[in-house]
């Protein structure tokens, strides 16, 4: 029989789909064919495929071989398959058993010698081949991430000799093993390192609580920066399932996925240059954005207004339903996109404006176009909005150190583990029917919440958004249900001006 079939996968976003890789040789003129929808890198693997072949001590047929990558309409990109294809050649030629190719799933990359090198988006190929119940042979250097997910079934090789030895019987490889952290999150900076603030800290608490997405604004030097690098430090630990796709999405990039980063929670800080592509993802070969890196931990934007307003637009969808899709003219591509936004700015262009200390040199109008660069409806998004002022020196000096990040933790975890159990998720994911059950309230605390609406012109998400964040206070103070108090401390979180103070609105 001149016939073998070897299993590969494709990569389509976070998924994996299954590839057939058929390999039939025939009679003819020497010849090598890969048909099925095979991009440039993918053609080029039969050169590849023949020089390892042929290093590696194999004899390579002088016949007319067909390789068909099924199903043919899925787009199939980089390197992944020339190992599968160099199994499918020998198995086909009777170098190799072919009885056994119904057991394994291959990826990899083969250089000239058969040494074997890394491919990206691993891990989800590794998730996939558990589900299908079949063993997976990969580069070493991708070994220990797919041993996350599939640690009995996964064997990483260092060259093409290695696998064919195994799969012969002749030279067994180990299953790969991957070492976990125990822990993540105790490696971010501890909270305790910010001095005073204790308003801007008692806000990160919150956010971080109900995973509320939260803007930071004000003068130079007050430790917005500081306070955004410790949000990773006080979040919940993470659930496997959220373990998973975090490492899935990483795995894609170009870094890949370290295993010792397993359970830790991204923070990404890109630079306001960045472009809504670099933000969002994409690409002629699309590959996920900043928000998508993000996924799971903290998007810190710095700067905010610096952004360009296209880019800052593309966060508005995302913030809503937690995925991004990109659509090309090859594929749709959809990727997670579940993060948590903190962002500081100052308050105007030269970055001093109501500081007790330097003088603000902008006019009302400069000030307007600054805060302008941030549209209405992006802000209306963000569920926290503060100011972080500036400390006179003898206040600095006086200021004792505040709680460390295992204290807040605690807390943080407490309230957010109550929330999860009584409504399903955190505080900011709930939806309007969970809002509503999570959030009921009595005649006063409505009454309160109309005049709030009238007297600030709030939207209806901008309502909503109050009743999580009052729902997050009210259980980080161990509240059955959100009273007045709750509301008037979340009202404070709106950004409100001297005029508006929330003691002011009354019921």
């Amino acid at each position: 029989m001149t016939l073998a079939v070897v299993y590969g996968r494709a990569g389509l976003g976070v998924d994996a789909p299954l590839v057939d890789i058929e390999v039939h040789l025939a009679n003819g003129l020497p010849s090598v064919s890969i048909v099925g929808l095979p991009e440039t890198a993918v053609k080029e693997s039969r050169d590849r495929v023949r020089s390892a072949i042929l290093n590696s001590g194999f004899e390579f047929p002088t016949r007319r071989i067909t390789i068909n990558l099924a199903p043919a309409d899925l787009p199939k990109e980089g390197g992944r398959f020339d190992l599968p294809i160099a199994i499918g050649i020998l198995a086909a030629s009777g170098q190799i058993p072919r009885d056994r190719m119904a057991q394994w799933e291959f990826a990899g990359e083969l250089a000239l010698t058969g040494t074997l090198r890394p491919v990206r988006g691993c891990l989800p190929v590794a998730v996939q081949a558990r589900r299908a119940g079949r063993a997976l042979a990969v580069p070493a250097d991708n070994a220990p991430e797919a041993a996350l997910v599939h640690p009995d079934a996964t064997y990483g090789a260092a060259h093409l000799l290695d696998i064919t030895g195994h799969i012969a019987g002749t030279a067994l490889l180990e299953p790969a093993r991957a070492e976990v952290p125990a822990a993540a999150g105790d490696a971010s900076p501890d909270l305790a390192d910010v001095r005073g603030q204790s308003g801007a800290r008692r806000a990160l608490e919150i956010a971080a609580a109900g995973g509320h997405s939260i803007l930071l604004s004000g003068p130079p030097g007050t430790g917005k920066s500081m306070l955004a690098a410790r949000m990773p430090g006080i979040l919940p630990p993470m659930t496997d399932d959220e373990c998973l796709e975090t490492a899935a999405v990483l795995s894609l990039t170009r870094a890949g996925f370290a295993p010792t980063d397993w359970g830790r929670r991204p923070f990404r800080s890109p630079h306001h240059s960045a472009s809504h592509t670099a933000l969002a993802g994409g690409g002629s070969r699309p590959r996920p954005g900043e928000i998508s890196l993000a996924h799971n931990g903290v998007l810190f934007l710095d700067e905010l207004p610096e952004f360009g307003r296209h880019a800052l637009e593309v966060l508005r969808e995302p913030l809503e339903n937690g995925r991004v899709s990109i659509s090309r003219a090859a594929a749709q591509v959809e990727y997670p996109a579940r993060f948590q936004l903190v962002t500081a700015m100052n308050p105007c262009p030269c970055g001093y404006l109501g500081d007790p200390v330097h003088a603000c040199q902008c006019t009302p109008d400069q000030v307007a176009r600054y805060r302008g660069r941030i549209s209405g409806p992006l802000l209306d998004r963000i569920d926290m909005q503060i100011s972080v002022p500036r400390l006179r020196p003898a206040e600095l000096q006086q200021a004792e150190p505040g709680e460390p990040s295992a204290a807040v933790r605690e807390r943080v975890w407490a309230a957010r583990a109550f929330r999860v159990a009584q409504s399903g998720a955190a505080s900011a994911a709930l939806g309007p029917d969970a809002i509503d059950a999570a959030c009921a309230i009595g005649k006063t605390e409505a009454q309160f919440l109309t005049n709030a609406m009238e007297r600030l012109g709030l939207s209806a998400r901008a309502y909503h958004r109050l009743l999580r964040v009052a729902r997050t206070i009210a259980d980080l103070a161990g509240a059955e249900r959100v009273t007045v108090q709750h509301l008037g401390e979340a009202l404070g979180y709106r950004r409100l001006t001297a005029d508006d103070e929330p003691s002011r609105i009354r019921a």
